[in-house]
């Protein structure tokens, strides 16, 4: 069985989005991903904020493109939703840090509030998938 296959065999909440959202959504988020991102990482390389501030950004897009091999290609849940889990972890820990390094950066929390809106669902989808197919 290929990886889309396995993937739409697994039950998901009746309230799981459509497969053909996935790709606009993301394309939308990862415009505002690399804008506010690249910032921060600018920002740190030019020593205007800590690297410490970085970190959990760097962190994040580690984890993030961690997810979809794991979930399509693995077609492991358990470890997708531990994934996911992080994506948000770190997603907070960063808006944290960043809200907290430079008043000048505030704009990159409220332009990651969709960022952190859709992981928090897709990590209540992919808990919710992990729990079904046990």
């Amino acid at each position: 069985m290929n990886e889309p296959t396995r993937y739409q065999a697994l039950i998901k909440p009746s309230w799981s989005p459509p497969g053909w959202l996935f790709g606009p959504v993301w394309t939308v988020l990862y415009a505002i991903i690399a804008v506010s991102f690249g910032t921060v990482f600018y920002k740190a390389f030019t020593k205007q904020i800590p690297w410490i501030v970085a970190l959990p950004f760097a962190l994040n897009v580690l984890f993030n493109f961690a997810f979809p091999p794991i979930q399509f290609r693995l077609v492991n849940n358990f470890l997708a939703s531990i994934d996911i889990l992080l994506v948000v972890g770190t997603l907070i820990w960063a808006l944290y840090a960043v809200w907290h390094a430079s008043p000048e950066l505030s704009w990159v929390v409220y332009a990651n509030i969709p960022y952190l809106l859709w992981v928090s669902f897709a990590t209540c989808v992919q808990l919710n998938i992990t729990y079904l197919n046990k």
